[in-house]
């Protein structure tokens, strides 16, 4: 049975949620310019792993994304979301992040993925927009995490 992404929020919502706290010894990693892959369910319940640009505001991994997007629509049926960071100066040193997508914002004026490509390409706008396009804001709170290194 499928089902949707307030059904998902809902449910998450029901159950005693307690922050979790990112280690000191990998949060750095959340500020740097590594890019996070984040794993979906697929339609057929097969992993779907994607390398993104992404944000950190103190409690949500944020990413931006299409609405074409298998991605999008993967997280809109089935919230649950892994990713990884790869530390770019060792490879062996990682932060895993599991958790739900908490909301998905509308990003009509493309401020999010603007400043994205500040902090990856050193460029104010994202060079890569098609018109018609219909970019949202993927929140992810972090329930679980895991670290090397």
């Amino acid at each position: 049975m499928l089902h949707s992404l307030e059904h998902w929020i809902r449910q998450a919502s029901d159950k005693e949620h307690i922050p979790v706290e990112i280690p000191a010894s990998h949060r750095d990693l959340l500020d740097s310019e590594a890019l996070a892959h984040i794993a979906t369910i697929g339609p057929n319940g097969e992993p779907e792993s994607t390398p993104v640009w992404f944000g950190w505001d103190g409690t949500h991994v944020r990413f931006s994304v299409t609405k074409k997007r298998q991605k999008y629509r993967n997280l809109t049926r089935d919230p649950r979301i892994a990713l990884s960071i790869v530390d770019p100066a060792n490879p062996y040193r990682y932060l895993e992040i599991r958790g739900t997508v908490a909301r998905i914002d509308e990003d009509p004026n493309l401020d999010f993925i603007n400043s994205m490509a500040q902090k990856y390409l050193k460029q104010k706008k994202y060079p890569w927009h098609t018109p018609g396009d219909e970019r949202v804001v993927v929140v992810v709170e972090p329930q679980r995490t895991s670290q090397m290194g």
